[in-house]
């Protein structure tokens, strides 16, 4: 593997977030707990990481149907304000 490729790849860290955004949660607490636990990140640093990794091509290249959805979300939500 090339140094290019590798720069090019997301790291685990952002795998590991854009993993947990494709998977449903239910009930209240539910997702905030997972990113506590599985994560170790408190959910305001999760969110600040989610939000900058939606802007990083390298996140819509490695989950285009991810990133997609929650930049739609995001504009909406932004759009509202």
């Amino acid at each position: 593997m090339d140094e290019e490729t590798d720069q090019a790849r997301l790291g685990r860290a952002e795998q590991d977030i854009l993993a947990l955004e494709r998977r449903g949660f239910t009930g209240p607490g539910a997702k905030e707990r997972a990113i506590r636990e599985e994560l170790g990140l408190a959910p305001v640093r999760y969110y600040q990481l989610l939000n900058a990794l939606l802007d990083d091509p390298r996140a819509l290249a490695h989950d285009p149907v991810t990133v997609n959805r929650l930049r739609r979300i995001r504009d909406r939500r932004r759009a509202e304000r």
